[in-house]
């Protein structure tokens, strides 16, 4: 699917502008700045936050989905 996917893209460049190319460009840019800052955390990590968030609802911290409704509702 990818292959088929940059044959597209390789064979629509030719057809496009200058201004449209340096827009494409752009937004090819921004998608792989995203994809530099986005960190992966550990299982580990992971699994520290899980049991905290788990601690939180056990210990009665939470919004149900009823009372977010409500508090939107008001928006």
């Amino acid at each position: 699917m990818a292959q088929v996917v940059d044959k597209q893209i390789i064979d629509s460049l030719p057809l496009l502008g200058a201004e449209e190319k340096k827009t494409i460009l752009s937004v090819i840019k921004s998608f792989l700045h995203l994809k530099s800052e986005t960190k992966r955390v550990s299982i580990g990590q992971y699994n520290k936050e899980i049991e905290a968030a788990e601690k939180r609802i056990d210990s009665g911290k939470f919004t149900t989905q009823e009372d977010v409704e409500k508090e939107a509702a008001l928006w």
